[in-house]
């Protein structure tokens, strides 16, 4: 009965159930709006202040987000799934900066000794109170979900640290390629990551200390996961070589926690 109520009601006039815009383009037109690739397009900076100005725009595409049940979010495709839940925690960042924005010089100033920033339940998803921590650890890397560890390079945390938040909405049908060229993206910055000819060390993101076990589980090892990219991370080949032989000891950077924003000033 349920079934033919709810068709009946989808044949009356004026009444719409739209479908979740699955191009994400608010998300997208706010990205290519407000962020901008640094000089060799290893990083970028968001102009927060012009996200404030459009905090309408941001505050429509979110209300949308949270508007998706569970039920909804079951049955679509994996990648759909997981190009929603990356958006979700890029926006929802950029809309907890913007909470304290232009006072906050980082968003670990959004924290404090009882709660960190990625604890706070400000938003609604999937039916339920939400963090950022409850969105990366408790759905995109929930054991069996993705086993993903690209989403490091894809979720961003309004710092200079952190892999670039991308000028684009992250979507289904080219996510893989999306995932794959912030990797590079993040890999070639030798800001960030690099290899040191002199002590025969790997310097790398501590990115790679937080979340080995994902890289391990994925290709063994950190060592192991970053050889696939030993030519983004070093320029001569004799550097390479190391690191494809697995030979390079790894060592974690200090991590820059600075906001990633445009200088207001």
């Amino acid at each position: 009965m349920r079934k033919l109520l709810l068709g009946l009601l989808l044949l009356v006039p004026g009444i719409a159930f739209a479908a979740f815009d699955h191009t994400h383009a608010q998300w997208d037109a706010l990205t290519k709006k407000h962020v901008v690739w640094l000089p060799g397009g290893h990083a970028s900076q968001v102009d927060y202040g012009g996200f404030k100005a459009d905090r309408k725009e941001l505050k429509s595409y979110l209300d949308g987000l949270s508007a998706v049940t569970q039920s909804e979010y079951e049955g679509w495709k994996k990648p759909e799934k997981l190009a929603f839940l990356i958006n979700a925690y890029n926006a929802y960042t950029v809309e907890l900066i913007l909470t304290e924005y232009p006072k906050v010089k980082s968003i670990k100033d959004l924290g404090s000794l009882l709660t960190s920033p990625w604890k706070k339940r400000f938003f609604s998803l999937l039916g339920k109170p939400r963090s950022l921590d409850e969105i990366e650890h408790g759905l995109i890397r929930a054991p069996g979900a993705f086993e993903e560890p690209r989403i490091h390079m894809a979720a961003n945390c309004a710092s200079i640290g952190c892999p670039a938040l991308r000028s684009e909405a992250f979507v289904a049908g080219k996510l893989d390629a999306q995932l794959e060229d912030s990797v590079v993206r993040f890999l070639s910055d030798r800001s960030r990551n690099r290899f040191k000819p002199q002590n025969g060390r790997l310097e790398v993101s501590k990115i790679f200390d937080w979340y080995g076990k994902d890289f391990a589980a994925k290709s063994g090892s950190g060592e192991a996961w970053l050889s696939q990219y030993a030519d983004k991370i070093a320029d001569e080949p004799r550097d390479q070589q190391p690191i494809r032989d697995r030979k390079a000891k790894l060592e974690f950077l200090d991590y820059d926690w600075a906001l990633n924003g445009k200088d207001e000033g």
